[in-house]
């Protein structure tokens, strides 16, 4: 049997949690992971796969979205290779009509791809969101868009996730047919999701701010498990995809 291949893309911030997180349970004898490196630069084999993770990792690089070209909390140094390798994942996946999941820095890239723009920093009070240096996530809480893909997935109006994120989805920016699907609860309204908002002859395609790979009760919460749950689903029930 010919499988079906799961395209991860690399990050350097905590990779093996993305890995680890499709189980062999998971994958059975019909589905693979593989790693798209844009360190490797492995881009023949997105031609190869037929679904996509977009992964978390440093901030995109502004010139991509009109940002600033200095912010707090910017990084020393950014990765506009990956942001191209990955524009490159992107496109391939909704010319091909292929499943694709964005986390944490994955969904502002997809912003950031549907001519979005982002809040570059939350702000030195962002205690909500933003990891502590080698600490834990932080964990809030997060409302859910009844009307949505993503409640009809986890089928609650709310549930805690994790966070480690400085930057956000500017809501006065969102992408061209992208509509929020949650939100932080905290007073900043942080948008933790987004999806197509007219999905006719679109793919499945669903982001979150949060990390479903790597809660301390991902293989229980709703806004971890059942994304995985259906996201495979899609995989193996997509009538585009041929192994």
């Amino acid at each position: 049997m010919n499988k079906k291949r799961i395209g991860i893309s690399f990050t350097s911030t905590n990779f093996i949690h993305y890995w680890q997180w499709m189980t062999e349970e998971d994958l059975g004898d019909d589905l693979e992971i593989i790693k798209l490196s844009f360190i490797k630069n492995n881009k023949e084999e997105i031609a190869t796969c037929h679904a996509f993770i977009l992964t978390g990792g440093v901030d995109i690089d502004p010139s991509f979205f009109d940002g600033s070209k200095t912010y707090p909390l910017m990084p020393a140094t950014f990765q506009a290779e990956r942001d191209m390798f990955e524009a490159r994942i992107y496109r391939y996946a909704m010319e091909q009509h292929l499943p694709l999941l964005g986390i944490c820095r994955g969904l502002q890239l997809v912003n950031v791809l549907q001519g979005g723009g982002l809040i570059q920093d939350l702000g030195n009070g962002n205690t909500v969101h933003r990891k502590e240096r080698e600490g834990e996530d932080k964990q809030h809480t997060v409302v859910i868009d009844k009307h949505s893909l993503l409640h009809a997935i986890v089928h609650t109006d709310a549930g805690t996730v994790n966070s480690a994120h400085h930057q956000a989805i500017d809501p006065n920016r969102i992408g061209d047919n992208l509509k929020a699907n949650a939100w932080s609860s905290d007073p900043n309204h942080v948008i933790e999701g987004v999806e197509f908002s007219n999905k006719e002859a679109k793919p499945f395609m669903l982001c979150v701010q949060w990390h479903p790979e790597r809660m301390k009760d991902r293989d229980s919460n709703p806004l971890s498990i059942e994304l995985k749950r259906k996201f495979l689903s899609v995989i193996r029930n997509n009538k585009h995809i041929k192994a």
